[in-house]
C-alpha cells in the first residue's frame, strides 16, 4: 500500500511509522489521519507485526500540530467531527494489542502530543519540546489532549499547561511523568527498538491482557465526549476566527473574549 503523508516499514517484527509531511513540520491534516488509521489496521491485521515505533520525519519535529489552515471555515458540527476523527484514531492506537511507542523527535504540539499520548510508551529525544499550545489559537485540544495529559501528569499540571499553553522540555516531561526515557536525539530510534524488543520478547498474550487492563482505568471515557462537545463550541466563537487568523499571519492575536 502506497502513503503520501507516511512512511510504513517493517523489520524483524518492528513496524517503524513515520509522520511524512517535513515541510510542514509533520502537521496533521485530513489525509494523515486517512493514512494513519489505514496503517495501523495493518498493524492490527499483520501476524508479522509485533510491535510499533511511531515519529516524525526530519529533527525538528515529531508533530508539531494541527494543520491550522484546515480549521479556518470550520463550524461548530464541522469542529466536533474532526475531534471526534482524531479521537477515534488515537483511540486505535492506545488500544492496540501490540506495544506502541512514541519516539518523539523535536517538536510534538497540539496534536503532535496527544499522538504521543496516545501511544503506549513515550522515548523522547533531548531536543523534544511538548505542549499543548491550543488556547492560543482560541481553542482547546481536541483529540483527547485534556484526558491523557491529566492521567500523565496529575489534574493541577494538565490544567497550567492547557490554560497557558506553555511548552515544556524533555527532562521537564520526564519529570512530569509525560515521557519514560529521555535520550540523546541521535539514539532515539535505536532506543525505542531495544525498549520494544524487551517487551516483545515477554509473552504476547500477556502483553495484551496488560494493555488492556492499563487502559481500563477509566473505561468510562466520559471526558473524551465532553472534550469533544466543547472542542466544537470553541470552533463557532470569534476568539477562534482571530486565533487562527493571527496565527496563519504571524501576529499576535487580539483576542474579543467572545
Amino acid at each position: 500500500m502506497e502513503y503520501s503523508t507516511i512512511l510504513f516499514q517493517v523489520t524483524d517484527g518492528i513496524c517503524t511509522i513515520t509522520i511524512n509531511r517535513p515541510d510542514k513540520l509533520n502537521a496533521l491534516n485530513k489525509t494523515v489521519f486517512d493514512e494513519l488509521d489505514k496503517a495501523i489496521d495493518r498493524v492490527y491485521m499483520d501476524s508479522n507485526i509485533k510491535g510499533v515505533i511511531i515519529t516524525g520525519q526530519g529533527s525538528k519535529a515529531f508533530v508539531a500540530g494541527a494543520d491550522i489552515s484546515e480549521f479556518l471555515e470550520v463550524s461548530e458540527k464541522h469542529g466536533a467531527a474532526l475531534a471526534d476523527r482524531g479521537q477515534q484514531v488515537f483511540f486505535k492506537i492506545e488500544d492496540c494489542p501490540k506495544p506502541v511507542i512514541a519516539a518523539v523527535n523535536g517538536f510534538a504540539l497540539g496534536g503532535g502530543c496527544e499522538l504521543a499520548m496516545a501511544c503506549h510508551l513515550r522515548i523522547a529525544g533531548s531536543n523534544a519540546r511538548f505542549g499543548q499550545p491550543e488556547v492560543n489559537l482560541g481553542l482547546i485540544p481536541g483529540y483527547g489532549g485534556t484526558q491523557r495529559l491529566t492521567a500523565l501528569v496529575g489534574k493541577g499540571k494538565a490544567m497550567e499547561l492547557v490554560l497557558t499553553g506553555a511548552m515544556v522540555h524533555a527532562d521537564q516531561a520526564l519529570a512530569l511523568g509525560l515521557v519514560n526515557e529521555v535520550v540523546a536525539p541521535e539514539e532515539l530510534i535505536s532506543k525505542s527498538e531495544g525498549m520494544l524488543k524487551l517487551i516483545l520478547s515477554k509473552s504476547p498474550v500477556a502483553v495484551a491482557k496488560a494493555i488492556k487492563a492499563v487502559n481500563s482505568f477509566d473505561h468510562s471515557r466520559s471526558g473524551f465526549s465532553e472534550e469533544t462537545r466543547l472542542f466544537g463550541e470553541a470552533f463557532e466563537s470569534e476568539d477562534k476566527r482571530e486565533g487562527t487568523a493571527a496565527f496563519l499571519e504571524k501576529r499576535t492575536p487580539n483576542f474579543p473574549g467572545k
